[in-house]
């Protein structure tokens, strides 16, 4: 049996939707150093033809393993032209279903990590322009930003990702 699904394999092969958007409208990111995992989502927000707030593009750049990427580029796929509030309620089960065989529980946080930079970059959408934001999306961006902040503290997480 091969380590990895063909689905881990054709989204680390042939990743979509990689790159950085030139003034994104939100811009997420999240990442664990003990594993060397860093994700960077930036989205481009437009209108549907109801008026609705959808990912009108979305790219991103990752450092890390073959599932890292490959659960950022599947993602991404999963979420361009979706509402806003859609793409929220995307769980790592969604990714890690779509991904095909099981994972090693140790490739596991992967999914989490994708889904908190998505999380990261609504956020930043909402703060920017001054949107009502949530009251489960701030408590996740809260318990992103602990998390993050502790990796800031420990591992000196802004000059290893060029955030400083």
């Amino acid at each position: 049996m091969p380590i990895y699904s063909k689905e881990i394999i054709k989204h680390f092969k042939n990743p979509q939707n990689v790159g950085k958007i030139k003034k994104p409208s939100g811009r997420g990111q999240a990442g664990n150093f003990l594993c060397g995992d860093i994700m960077t989502l930036y989205l481009k927000i437009g209108e549907d033809k109801k008026r609705e707030k959808i990912i009108k593009d979305i790219k991103f750049e990752t450092l890390g393993c073959v599932v890292a990427i490959a659960n950022t580029s599947l993602l991404t796929t999963m979420v361009k032209g979706k509402k806003l509030e859609d793409a929220l309620k995307i769980k790592k089960e969604d990714l890690l279903k779509s991904l095909g065989q099981p994972l090693p529980p140790f490739k596991i946080h992967c999914s989490v990590l994708v889904v908190d930079a998505l999380k990261e970059a609504i956020y930043d959408y909402y703060f920017k322009n001054k949107l009502e934001i949530s009251e489960d999306l701030e408590k996740e961006h809260q318990r992103i930003t602990k998390t993050k902040e502790g990796l800031e503290k420990k591992y000196n997480w802004q000059r290893l990702t060029g955030n400083v």
